[in-house]
């Protein structure tokens, strides 16, 4: 009742308290005053300024050093696209001639077959082998090469960095505690907030993407080294200690090869997070098929950004199955019976090595063997972009329709709501929130972070952000929890769900956009739309997972007991699974988060178009002061959710009150 009538008071306050404060003389409740802003974007600007263009470091300056990391890291990667995509290069531009034309398709499908059956079957062997020719056969050959250069160097280096400050972090519990936060921000501070320093530190290129993408993708590196290492059994510590090992001994020749199988799902993770970063790295050099997409989307072009985002979707789809594959091999590696010789040991090595010199000869005669040829491509183009032209042209009513009944049902009386309250009171409210679900340590940590927003000067983007997030977050909670439900209690439905749940969250982001802005145009119902799409994935995923791990003797007890199969949900599977379900959607808040920065190229008027306007202009300070606003958003929300997950849990018995 308490919260009943708080939130009657904040509706009155956003609906009349504008009048009500300024006949009291208290605007500046209202509207955070411009006097009161702290300059914070202007300093950083200037100290990142100083950084780039004054700073030295003993012998060097900050921009040598950074252009020293810029050339070691470009030289492997030049080495991979090189042997992917272009070929040795001797000259520039129109003088260019190449000396040694890149491996072949066919030497790469062979490859990939290889792994595929060495890491499992001829099953894998066959579905990588298949992708990878799709790539080939529907014109996508070369991009997808130049997007893989990129993955093969960003993965190394993420899973290398995840896994020396996951062992730093378990050896030193005060570096752990440090590095918490800051693992925290690295993942919910959107990447466009930080391209624009590491574009002033490393310039315009593939160098300055691979840096952002391994800043993007290694924390779960980290997060998971940190975890599988403390799970190892003690008894093999113990085992290592008796056995008189050494510090380092013990790390990497008993808790590494002991947590291997945990640590290669950090890998999966850094792979796929990897590939989610393509689109964005193309906006600052990348190249490959995330800059076919973003290409695409900015001529409206449908048919092509539909393919290239495919493209992504299938080099993800095979790349993921290969590091899963390697993943379950290493609990289950036996060393394979030792042949007479190498070759024998090493027979796929061997086959796809004469595979690629056969194929290096035979296509300088035969270019097709090389190079696949164009006048074989397929392509899909002309079906997506018809696809969109017969919805436009017989369905454009009903589409009106239904943008404007959501506008004006909806999302407009849900912004007035969200601008129209006091900054000073809902500061106060979400203190007094983390004060309930967590104590004084979350209201203290909510306090500071909604008074940094309001201090300075985001106060009102951050409304309109959270507006957007939580109309789409609400929406993609009632369409994903019934579908999640449903999935775990009927299984066709759960097999027709698992398809659709796993081709939402294969595609690309920027995907999304091209179809829903050419079906509803710009502004918010589309950004809404399409934040809905991309964030649905984790309030079904939950919702059925919470559903299925309900345990069935508490199941069975409620069949004796006389229970129909609505009771056995409302009153048993339901409110078990409200752990899991709150789970859900506070993975499906991270994700419209995260989505925001991208609708902001639909016409969005909130903290995302801060960011991505900040990157076009290349101011640093905007970037990232925006970039740390939607960040303590996110930590917010994930804050108070976890929190109230865990009374749920406790409340059901499903854990106890000291954790």
């Amino acid at each position: 009742m308490i919260w009943l009538g708080l939130f009657a008071l904040t509706w009155l306050l956003a609906t009349f308290g504008k009048g009500w404060l300024e006949a009291a003389g208290l605007d500046w409740a209202m509207q955070y005053p411009d006097a009161w802003v702290i300059p914070l974007k202007d300093s950083i600007s200037a100290a990142m300024k100083w950084l780039v263009e004054e700073a030295t470091f003993g012998l060097f300056t900050f921009t040598e050093f950074t252009r020293g990391i810029s050339w070691m890291i470009e030289q492997p990667y030049n080495l991979a696209r090189a042997l992917l995509a272009e070929g040795f290069v001797e000259g520039h531009g129109r003088r260019a001639v190449q000396l040694v034309p890149p491996f072949s398709w066919i030497a790469v499908t062979a490859g990939v077959v290889a792994l595929g059956h060495y890491a499992r079957d001829w099953l894998l062997a066959s579905i990588v082998g298949a992708a990878f020719l799709y790539l080939a056969v529907f014109g996508q050959w070369e991009s997808a090469m130049v997007t893989l250069a990129s993955v093969v160097i960003a993965v190394p280096i993420g899973v290398a960095g995840g896994l020396l400050l996951g062992i730093t972090a378990y050896r030193h519990p005060s570096f752990e505690r440090i590095l918490k936060p800051v693992l925290d921000l690295m993942q919910t501070i959107p990447i466009f907030a930080y391209l624009v320093p590491i574009l002033f530190m490393f310039g315009f290129g593939p160098v300055s993407a691979l840096v952002a993408t391994v800043i993007y993708a290694m924390p779960p590196m980290v997060r998971i080294t940190t975890m599988a290492l403390h799970a190892v059994d003690p008894e093999i510590r113990d085992f290592g200690v008796m056995s008189g090992c050494t510090r380092r001994q013990m790390t990497w020749r008993v808790l590494v090869p002991s947590a291997r199988a945990s640590l290669m799902v950090g890998v999966n993770q850094v792979i796929m997070l990897s590939l989610n970063m393509v689109i964005i790295a193309s906006m600052i050099g990348a190249g490959g098929l995330g800059f076919d997409v973003l290409s695409a989307l900015r001529r409206l072009n449908i048919g092509g950004g539909f393919e290239a985002g495919i493209a992504i979707v299938i080099l993800a789809v095979a790349i993921d199955r290969l590091s899963q594959a390697f993943a379950r091999r290493a609990t289950t590696f036996t060393p394979p019976p030792k042949g007479d010789t190498w070759i024998k040991r090493h027979p796929r090595s061997v086959i796809v090595a004469v595979i690629l010199l056969v194929s290096y000869g035979v296509g300088l005669i035969l270019p097709a063997v090389q190079t696949y040829p164009d006048a074989a491509t397929l392509t899909t183009g002309k079906f997506w972009d018809n696809g969109v032209k017969y919805l436009n042209i017989n369905f454009y009513d009903q589409f009106e329709a239904v943008k404007l009944f959501f506008l004006q049902g909806f999302l407009l009386p849900v912004k007035r709501f969200f601008l129209g309250i006091p900054w000073v009171w809902a500061i106060a409210m979400v203190t007094a929130i983390g004060w309930t679900f967590g104590g004084w340590k979350l209201a203290l940590m909510n306090l500071l972070m909604a008074g940094f927003i309001a201090a300075t000067g985001m106060w009102e983007k951050a409304m309109i952000t959270v507006y957007l997030c939580g109309t789409s977050v609400v929406i993609a909670s009632v369409i994903g929890i019934p579908l999640g439900v449903l999935a775990a209690v009927n299984e066709r439905a759960g097999r027709i769900i698992g398809v659709l749940i796993d081709t939402l969250q294969t595609l690309p982001s920027f995907v999304y956009l091209i179809p829903v802005v050419m079906l509803f145009r710009i502004g918010d119902f589309t950004a809404m739309v399409a934040i809905v799409l991309y964030a649905v994935v984790p309030a079904v995923r939950y919702a059925a997972h919470g559903v299925r791990s309900v345990s069935p003797e508490l199941i069975e007890a409620g069949v004796v007991s006389g229970c129909t199969k609505r009771q056995l949900l409302s009153r048993i599977r339901l409110p078990l699974a409200l752990p899991e379900i709150l789970l859900g959607l506070n993975q499906t808040i991270m994700l419209a988060l995260s989505m925001l920065v991208i609708t902001a190229l639909v016409g969005t008027r909130d903290l995302g178009q801060e960011v991505y306007i900040a990157l076009t202009k290349a101011d640093t300070g905007r970037g990232l002061v925006a970039g740390f606003a939607i960040a303590f958003i996110a930590i917010i929300a994930d804050r108070i959710i976890t929190a109230s997950a865990r009374s749920a849990r406790v409340r059901y018995g499903l854990e106890s009150a000291n954790g």
